[in-house]
């Protein structure tokens, strides 16, 4: 039986006879149906019913309606009102505005707005540096998405995009105590974002671009880290990069290796891809093959040769496979020592990983389905990593994102360069204790509090240590 989740969980309100089984009738269904009963509450008792809310956990969709249809068919069992979870912590959005000091008096007013407000306005004017201490732009950003790339879904729109937004910002309060506020742009072009953001940048102290689909987000981060002074970072790329370099660290620490000696085969040329190789080779690796659903990409290849090949592409035929491998990603596996999956299930089979140098590391991402499934691994890996939370060392996004842009806050830097996402990834690596270390625990829970810290300590300094520091 598939495990049950909170994401396909509801609650039911049923009223029942006021007569002894009448419960069990209905418990006894639900399990019969394979349904998780989290909880059972007493809504109203009196007179000859009794309305109880039952709360149940299921593995899918339809599994969600076979748990329904089942109390509905118990006989003498009313069903009032069915929710879904989800769907209900959703209702009205995730987020909202709040002050942070009180408006009672006519004092506040006059302070807080006209005509005290002029004064502060005329030293913003005088000094543009000045916004960051006496409005919301220190610690403020824009989660700016077009909804073209939005988790495993695709090209869903920017209505359809603002709940992950929204969630990104949840992330971004919680474990960091960013203010972000989601921007669902209405349109596809390059150029139409790259001004939108131009524009509304001055509200804010840092852009996070998420879910913008590939390669059209490479030329949008760029333009936009050349025109702006403030942190511009496109977390699909770096934030998967960060903790994948993050995991890497603590896997060359745990088997005593070096970064410097890995060679690795990475599976997926897409937004992260790309950065992950950049982030490894500025890391110090040097023997990296990226593939893509042609094959191993290099400069020898007909579609390099024939200028077909997008940007991002080109730089990895030009910046990696030194050697010119070809063929399969089966193909180029034998003595290697990393395997990174950024693509999609039954990619490799877990035999092919026999080829690898022993004890290898297979970090299979691919969402939901890995490119091999970790227990087929088991036999052939010292260290697998997933992009999921019901495996050990899950690759998450938020281990590095709230922290990267804390730091840059912190340190008032102006970009967030690739020695800052090094730190960031050293800092989330940190996180982990020598005597936590192990095969399973490579990463740290996205629940430790003292990652965020972390990272956005390593940042903060990085930044301090490199970037020109700015004048108020």
């Amino acid at each position: 039986m598939a495990a049950t989740s909170a994401q396909f969980s509801l609650t039911i309100r049923v009223e029942l006879p006021q007569e002894r089984g009448s419960l069990s009738k209905v418990t006894s269904a639900i399990t019969g149906a394979d349904g998780a009963i989290v909880a059972v509450d007493t809504v109203e008792a009196g007179g000859n019913t009794t309305l109880r809310q039952i709360t149940v956990e299921c593995h899918s969709i339809d599994h969600r309606g076979r748990v329904i249809t089942a109390v509905q068919d118990v006989r003498d069992v009313r069903v009032v009102e069915i929710t879904d979870r989800t769907f209900e912590l959703h209702r009205g959005g995730k987020i909202h505005t709040g002050l942070t000091v009180p408006l009672k008096t006519r004092d506040d007013l006059s302070m807080a707005y006209t005509p005290g407000v002029a004064r502060v306005c005329s030293a913003i004017a005088e000094n543009r540096q000045k916004a960051f201490k006496y409005t919301i732009k220190a610690n403020t950003v824009a989660v700016v998405s077009d909804g073209t790339a939005v988790l495993g879904l695709g090209d869903i729109g920017p209505e359809a995009a603002m709940p992950v937004m929204e969630g990104k910002a949840m992330l971004f309060k919680e474990f960091a105590d960013v203010d972000a506020f989601p921007i669902c742009l209405n349109t596809k072009d390059p150029e139409e974002i790259i001004e939108t953001v131009l524009r509304m940048s001055p509200t804010f102290g840092g852009i996070n671009l998420e879910d913008i689909s590939s390669p059209r987000c490479f030329e949008i981060e760029q333009r936009l880290v050349d025109e702006l002074d403030i942190p511009v970072f496109h977390d699909d790329q770096h934030g998967t990069a960060i903790v994948v370099l993050a995991a890497l660290i603590n896997a060359c620490r745990l088997t005593d290796r070096r970064l410097e000696d890995l060679s690795a085969v990475m599976v997926g040329a897409g937004a992260a891809g790309v950065a992950v190789a950049k982030i490894c080779m500025e890391a110090g690796m040097t023997d990296l093959v990226a593939c893509d659903r042609h094959g191993a990409i290099h400069a020898g290849r007909d579609d390099y040769e024939a200028g077909s090949m997008n940007a991002p592409k080109r730089w990895l035929a030009e910046n990696t496979n030194g050697a010119r491998r070809s063929g399969s990603p089966r193909d180029v596996l034998e003595g290697t020592d990393l395997f990174v999956g950024l693509s999609g299930p039954g990619i490799i089979d877990a035999k092919d990983l026999a080829a690898m140098n022993p004890e290898p590391f297979v970090f299979a991402m691919a969402n939901p389905n890995p490119e091999v499934q970790p227990e087929d691994a088991a036999p052939y890996v010292r260290v697998m990593a997933t992009g999921r939370s019901d495996y050990p060392n899950q690759i998450n996004n938020v281990l590095a994102f709230p922290g990267v842009f804390r730091g840059a806050l912190d340190s008032r830097a102006t970009a967030i360069t690739d020695s800052m996402k090094v730190a960031a990834a050293q800092g989330i690596a940190s996180a982990v204790a020598d005597e936590e270390l192990d095969d399973e625990y490579i990463v740290p829970s996205v629940f430790n509090r003292g990652v965020s810290e972390a990272v956005a300590r390593a940042v903060a300094e990085e930044a301090e240590r490199t970037l020109e520091p700015v004048a108020d």
